[in-house]
């Protein structure tokens, strides 16, 4: 039995529909994050699962039973919010043990609730104090452990990390994955950052528009997107979209990049491997397609990818080099287009250098000009 099932659920707000037809079944202990940019629906999602909008179609089930119908205390589900939402009056201790008093448990079993959380979140010397004595990364572990305190089924998540500055959001997040590994607790998770979602995710729900347009592991909506939606916004950065025209020679399939000329002056044309072949592209022959290449997929020729298929060569022509420390970040120009590539954190290009690159189109991914989904 599935911890949360939503069924065909729709949301309109006047004549706005901004959830359609939204399905999917999250399984007891999983870690489901809803990732998409601003406006696609996602905590309008997360606010349905947790009865705070009513939908306008649909059933959701917690546990089995049908809650779509039930106040946000009737589902058995713990929300942290983005905003902490913690009450400035009462210090932590009363804070994390307030909703358990509302619910008449047991002063003793109240404190030893309180003293579990405070343990695991490691904030027990904060207990006597109040939230305006507190950083923004202690907020949110009290926040994290009110919601702990109650021991529910599923777990909301509201883009709990999203006030934090960015080293603190890295901290923070290995703390919520380490919590989830201890407590295999079913947790649904709402952001707008890739990389959180990337790391944290057991699935990743991608949202555009109030649709899911793909449900997977990491792994899937990384390296096998369905379109150039999925594929431009998971990554950082992103992948480098490239129009190409389709075309067949002998029993080759040849991708020549569209309307532009590589810095030898001939026209760049790139294999496309034997073993990436698929039946459609046969049907697209002579048409406009989009090569997706990541930054990863390109290594300097002297340092030949160590694989059976090490690459095909080409030459660009450098314009920004970003120093990051752990890699350089390159961009250039590849047949007159704006490419990002990943190299080396010690290599030696300045703007305006030409670089031999190989490109290995055995991890590229082609999608259709016009419907923007993915051929092979």
């Amino acid at each position: 039995m599935s911890a949360l099932e939503i069924r065909n659920v729709d949301k309109t707000f006047g004549i706005e529909k901004v959830l359609k037809d939204i399905s999917l079944a999250i399984d007891s202990g999983e870690f489901l994050i809803l990732v998409g940019p601003s406006g696609c629906g996602k905590s309008t999602l997360m606010n349905a699962i947790a009865g705070l909008e009513p939908v306008t179609a649909g059933e959701i089930l917690i546990g089995g039973d049908d809650v779509t119908w039930r106040t946000p205390a009737e589902r058995d589900i713990a929300m942290v919010f983005q905003s902490y939402a913690l009450y400035p009056s009462m210090t932590v201790r009363q804070n994390i043990s307030f909703g358990l008093e509302m619910r008449k448990m047991p002063k003793a079993q109240r404190e030893e609730a309180v003293s579990r959380v405070a343990e695991l979140l490691q904030i027990t010397p904060l207990l006597d104090r109040k939230p305006s004595q507190l950083s923004g990364g202690q907020r949110q572990r009290v926040a994290m452990g009110r919601a702990l305190a109650r021991e529910p089924q599923i777990y909301l998540f509201d883009e709990p990390l999203s006030n934090l500055d960015a080293k603190l959001r890295v901290e923070m997040r290995t703390e919520i994955k380490k919590l989830h590994q201890r407590l295999g607790t079913t947790i649904v998770y709402v952001t707008h950052d890739q990389i959180e979602a990337m790391t944290l995710a057991d699935r990743i729900a991608v949202m555009r528009d109030g649709e899911i347009l793909q449900l997977g592991t990491p792994d899937e909506v990384y390296n096998d997107p369905v379109d150039m939606f999925v594929a431009g916004f998971m990554g950082s950065p992103s992948m480098n979209f490239i129009p190409v025209t389709l075309v067949k020679r002998d029993a080759e399939y040849i991708l020549r990049v569209l309307d532009e000329q590589d810095v030898s002056g001939t026209p760049l044309e790139l294999p496309w491997p034997a073993a990436r072949e698929v039946p459609a592209l046969h049907e697209h022959v002579g048409e406009r397609l989009v090569l997706g290449l990541r930054p990863e997929h390109f290594v300097e020729d002297e340092a030949r990818m160590e694989t059976v298929y090490d690459g095909t060569e080409i030459e660009v022509i450098a314009t920004v080099v970003e120093p990051t420390g752990a890699d350089t970040l390159l961009q250039a120009r590849l047949a007159g287009h704006e490419v990002t590539v990943r190299l080396a954190p010690k290599t030696h290009v300045v703007a305006e250098d030409r670089v031999a690159l190989r490109a290995d189109l055995s991890r590229a991914v082609l999608f259709d000009g016009k419907t923007q989904r993915r051929l092979a």
